[in-house]
């Protein structure tokens, strides 16, 4: 594969993922019966749910086009040290999001009392606890990439649209996740859910917009990449006509 073929291949892959990670969007104008504000974001994707079969599919699809889009950068893009960090971590993310949408709820703890009583007497299947595992790597690997490759791409001046609104995604990230863990605690601690979906889905939000400007930055450093060549040969041959 040469390197404007990977450059392309990362920027769809990466599009594709951050399209499918937002599927969820889909609860707005289709009857989930679950509300969007207090409840997890995974439980749309529960057993029991109607519509549970289209979002672990469309989960599996973004996990599998972030794990494909970060392999191939790794494998193919130029690599410095936080930028291996960074892809690495987004490979860890889409590898835990794929695993994830092979595990899911039984049922809706938030919406559900008798669930959520079954959760707390350990009487769900052990694919409850998996689902917390490879949701919480999946979070982790997503917020290390957030960080790590907002700070290569300032640190060696590359991908401009991400160097300059990284920075500004990566507050806004790491404040919803502070927002997500205060709800999940608070509803663990028998609380309330404190408006755990709405906190959520602003988390999983964010990671999709970040992923489509890292694309789009992708996308912009090749094309740069393969003009500047003609730039020089433009510029060489200008000289020639003026000494002649």
């Amino acid at each position: 594969m040469s390197s404007s073929a990977a450059v392309r291949a990362v920027r769809a892959l990466l599009l594709l993922s951050a399209l499918a990670y937002t599927a969820w969007v889909l609860e707005v104008v289709l009857s989930t019966g679950l509300d969007p504000v207090q409840t997890y974001v995974s439980e749309l994707a529960a057993e029991d749910q109607p519509l549970g079969g289209l979002f672990r599919a469309t989960d599996l699809v973004a996990g599998l086009a972030v794990l494909a889009g970060a392999g191939t950068a790794l494998w193919r893009l130029e690599r410095r040290p936080w930028s291996v960090a960074g892809w690495t971590a987004l490979a860890l993310f889409g590898l835990a999001t794929a695993v994830d949408s092979r595990l899911p709820l039984s049922c809706t703890p938030t919406a559900d009392p008798e669930c959520a009583a079954r959760e707390t007497a350990g009487l769900v299947p052990a694919t409850h606890t998996a689902h917390a595992i490879s949701s919480s790597l999946a979070m982790l690997g997503a917020i290390g990439a957030v960080v790590l490759l907002t700070v290569a791409a300032r640190r060696y001046g590359w991908w401009r649209p991400l160097a300059r609104y990284g920075p500004w995604l990566v507050a806004a990230e790491l404040l919803a996740t502070v927002w997500s863990l205060g709800a999940i605690a608070a509803f663990e601690a028998g609380r309330g859910t404190w408006t755990l979906g709405a906190g959520q889905r602003s988390q999983i939000l964010l990671i999709a917009v970040w992923l489509a400007v890292l694309a789009v930055s992708v996308g912009r450093s090749g094309r740069s990449a393969r003009e500047k060549p003609v730039e020089k040969k433009v510029e060489k041959k200008g000289t020639e006509g003026r000494r002649s």
